[in-house]
């Protein structure tokens, strides 16, 4: 299963990192996973929301899952979610790979991104706080730290992008190996799941 994590200007970076980590850990346990940075466009770096530069690995392609991370919805910030959500082409590539297949997994506000996108129409989701109200004008909001709707999965915020790459994990390659990499890393996934 190939992952790749969409970056942008002004990012989250426990959003895209947490997840990375979690899931790249499922690969060395012994999962058919691959995991890659992305961006829209190429270049070698995106600076995130508290000013870490992060590596890109390539350009987006065709993953089995588009994991978006998200930042900077809240304080409608020059960079991050809020100024994605305005330009259009993260929304526009979001609902272009859902077309092609791909399972979205949003973390935090990433999950309004993927609104932007029309793929939380009347479906269950989840964000961060700050954008619940904006999330129930188009969703079914739900109060947990993650939300599986088969081909979209969303979280809350932040730490929560931890247990949906978790909740991943066990989905697709099974708990023992979730287990194996939450002992790795010395976290215990939340079992805060809706399943819709």
């Amino acid at each position: 299963m190939d992952v790749e994590i969409l970056l942008y200007e002004g990012f989250d970076e426990l959003d895209a990192i947490g997840p990375y980590e979690v899931l790249h850990n499922g690969g060395q346990e012994g999962a058919d996973l691959s995991v890659r940075m992305v961006t829209l466009e190429p270049r070698e770096t995106v600076t995130a929301s508290h000013d870490l530069r992060v590596g890109v690995d390539g350009t987006l392609g065709s993953p089995a899952v588009l994991l978006v991370p998200g930042g900077g919805w809240g304080d409608r910030a020059d960079t991050g979610a809020w100024a994605e959500y305005d330009h259009g082409e993260i929304p526009d590539a979001i609902a272009d790979a859902h077309a092609r297949g791909a399972t979205i997994a949003t973390v935090c506000t990433g999950g309004m991104l993927a609104a932007g996108a029309g793929i939380l129409d009347g479906r269950p989701a989840t964000t961060h706080h700050v954008a619940h109200d904006d999330l129930r004008e188009v969703a079914e909001f739900v109060d947990a730290r993650v939300v599986d709707d088969g081909d979209v999965i969303t979280c809350g915020g932040v730490t929560s992008g931890l247990d949906l790459a978790f909740h991943l994990l066990a989905r697709e390659f099974g708990t023992e190996l979730r287990d194996r990499v939450a002992r790795r890393i010395e976290y215990e996934p939340s079992e805060d799941v809706y399943l819709g």
